[in-house]
């Protein structure tokens, strides 16, 4: 089957921390689990943490096995990122602000950051869990190494993190939407969920998204690409025809229009579609793709004769 033609959307930069916390807030997340790390392996030790506190039945050794980097003494963040999917969870990478890592605490959800220990020479990185901030206390509190509770002052957690460059990631549920949404952002996370294959959770997140969202062009394509993809070729036609009623010409749900009514037997609907497609397209990077369809097509009539 020829490859899908997809919507892509980008992703929206990352401000600064600041402390920017209402007076008196605090909040701490006492029954997040604990995976105290082994040597080297704080990475696999707080992704673990964070899918736990999600619902998802994590076991930290199939995790090192998916995100230590024995040559790198660690894993880096596309790694863990990668991983989040695999477990059937949104990795959404938030605001790099206290703001933001409050709202997820406050939403029940504890956050992934990555740290600098060392000095920006002399770098000594290390993932830990915020769990908790206490902003009278001026205090936050951490799943990290072997402590279960390490308490840290907020500056100096700061300094630490912004070496970092402020990364943390929340692991939602496909049902969930982060505390601070980035839209461009969010939606981007649901496709790369999408084109792992985890099509089911994808669609529980597409829909989620379009409860939000109902006419954005990126999520309607996203519950069409899904439908495709798990063979249910009339909501996929269907939601390929509003996104064409509503964005006008697009080569992409053209593409994929011809797919699904081909599927469906419907060969010389599909081969008007897929002729009008290419016939419109004026994208270098769209026109393999397209042949491609066009020949799929013309194989799927001959052997349905």
């Amino acid at each position: 089957m020829p490859a899908l033609l997809f919507l892509l959307c980008g992703c929206a930069s990352i401000p600064d921390a600041v402390r920017d916390v209402p007076d008196g807030a605090a909040v701490e997340l006492d029954h997040t689990p604990f995976f105290p790390q082994q040597r080297y392996q704080c990475g696999p030790a707080a992704l673990t943490t964070v899918l736990a506190a999600s619902g998802v039945d994590a076991s930290l050794e199939a995790l090192i096995d998916k995100v230590y980097l024995p040559g790198r003494q660690g894993s880096l963040q596309i790694e863990l990122v990668a991983a989040a999917r695999t477990e059937s969870r949104l990795p959404y990478v938030i605001d790099g602000t206290l703001a933001a890592l409050l709202a997820e605490l406050e939403a029940g959800r504890p956050v992934l950051v990555l740290q600098n220990l060392g000095v920006k020479m002399i770098p000594r990185w290390h993932y830990a869990v915020v769990v908790g901030i206490d902003e009278k206390q001026s205090e936050i509190v951490l799943r990290s190494g072997t402590d279960r509770r390490r308490v840290t002052p907020i500056d100096t957690f700061l300094r630490t993190w912004r070496r970092g460059e402020y990364w943390g990631m929340v692991a939602l549920r496909p049902d969930e939407m982060p505390a601070v949404i980035d839209r461009e952002r969010y939606l981007a996370a649901i496709a790369a969920l999408e084109e792992t294959g985890q099509l089911e959770s994808a669609a529980i997140a597409w829909r989620t998204a379009g409860a939000r969202w109902p006419d954005e062009s990126v999520v309607m394509f996203g519950l069409a690409n899904t439908a495709l993809a798990s063979g249910d070729y009339v909501s996929a036609e269907s939601g390929y025809r509003r996104l064409l009623a509503q964005a006008g010409a697009s080569t992409a749900a053209r593409n994929n229009l011809a797919l699904a009514l081909a599927h469906q037997g419907r060969f010389d609907e599909a081969m008007t579609e897929i002729k009008v497609a290419l016939g419109a397209n004026d994208e270098p990077r769209f026109a393999d793709v397209l042949q491609d369809t066009l020949n799929e097509i013309q194989r799927m009539a001959e052997r349905a004769r």
